[in-house]
């Protein structure tokens, strides 16, 4: 793609994403061990992106580690497979590890899952299960679905400080991490600019209507080391995971 070099980076490796189309708008994929916020409205497509992501790791032999704070994890494997990506399989290799921040770790869900965090709001409590879960599998990929909920359930910390000591841990480990984050429809998010600074990448994923029909589309805000595509490009969610249209562009104006 024009304007984009793929040796012009910062970071010694890149790593696939998995989603066709999208890692020539990077120049060659995401660099490895980068930190990297997915940001949109919902039903924009940020978590199969980042589901998409998980499993192009363990394909290639990777493990992989989600963090799933917005549903249960039932929920979260039965919509990772909807797709034909068998986790499972990863999951009894002990390749592939879920970390419940949703249900609250106690009586019978502790016992259903291994990794389980009792407090969202206690900080300590999850970096510690979290470093449990990536060192268990050798995960290289992380994501975090979503951030929200730990900012707005932690009264101590802000979530500069929040975002700081997770993207410490995941990138002592060498994970690549995508963290999720929803904003409502004309919400700028009143901790973005919090983290933004912090984050290597952002990404943004809007659902918008073009012409009287709803077209999703991303565009890469910031990615730092790397020259990106400054353009918007439009996307299709499909049977088997989310297609990018790198040779396209969109004009939402």
């Amino acid at each position: 793609m024009e304007g984009i070099s793929k040796e012009s980076s910062v970071f010694q490796k890149r790593v696939r994403s998995g989603i066709q189309g999208f890692d020539s708008i990077l120049g060659g994929g995401l660099p490895e061990r980068s930190f990297v916020v997915l940001v949109g409205g919902t039903g924009t497509g940020k978590s199969i992106f980042a589901q998409q992501f998980l499993v192009e790791g363990l394909k290639s032999g990777e493990g992989a580690v989600y963090v799933s704070v917005d549903e249960v994890p039932a929920q979260l494997r039965k919509n990772i497979e909807a797709f034909g990506w068998k986790i499972s399989e990863f999951e009894e290799k002990k390749k592939f590890a879920v970390v419940d921040a949703f249900t609250s770790a106690i009586g019978k869900v502790k016992e259903r899952e291994k990794y389980a965090i009792q407090d969202i709001s206690d900080l300590n409590e999850f970096l510690e299960v979290l470093a449990s879960a990536i060192r268990d599998v050798g995960g290289k990929r992380v994501v975090i679905d979503s951030v929200n909920p730990i900012y707005l359930n932690n009264k101590v910390a802000s979530p500069r400080n929040i975002t700081l000591h997770i993207k410490r841990l995941v990138q002592s480990l060498g994970a690549t991490t995508l963290a999720i984050a929803h904003l409502g429809v004309g919400d700028k998010g009143w901790w973005v600019q919090e983290i933004e600074h912090l984050a290597d990448g952002i990404i943004r994923f809007d659902l918008e209507e073009v012409k009287g029909e709803l077209v999703r589309s991303i565009l890469v805000l910031k990615f730092r080391g790397i020259n990106h595509s400054l353009k918007r490009h439009p996307f299709d969610i499909t049977s088997s995971g989310i297609v990018v249209y790198s040779e396209k562009t969109l004009n939402l104006k």
